[in-house]
């Protein structure tokens, strides 16, 4: 779940906004408002999209089997509890167009077969 290696990396993706966003700056003196902040939304947005993805990671949610039958997510058709069927890895597109990927239980109704990733 949560580590101090997580802390640490979040420390240098921050890090490195601040020192590229620096560098971008010596390089282009006479950048308008808008060049400045599109620069600077490019390498934030690589950061939030590393943050999504340990935050999602570390929640309870990825791995249903966890959960209590009474907490477990209900099929949206015919109102059956979802059955864990597994661990499935799914690669998702966050704002800024940058990849996340997540690692959660597909859960399965064990009635009409709908599947759900990641569960609700």
């Amino acid at each position: 779940m949560w580590s101090d290696a997580v802390d640490r990396r979040w420390m240098q993706l921050a890090s490195a906004v601040f020192i590229g966003m620096r560098e971008w700056r010596l390089a282009h003196p006479r950048a308008t408002l808008t060049e400045i902040e599109t620069a600077m939304d490019a390498r934030w947005a690589t950061v939030r999209a590393h943050l999504l993805e340990d935050l999602a990671l570390a929640s309870a949610a990825t791995d249903a089997t966890l959960r209590r039958p009474s907490e477990r997510p209900v099929c949206a058709g015919c109102g059956q509890v979802l059955h864990a069927h597994g661990m499935e890895e799914r690669t998702l597109t966050t704002m800024g167009d940058q990849p996340i990927r997540l690692c959660r239980t597909r859960a399965v109704c064990p009635t009409c077969g709908v599947a759900v990733f990641p569960p609700r």
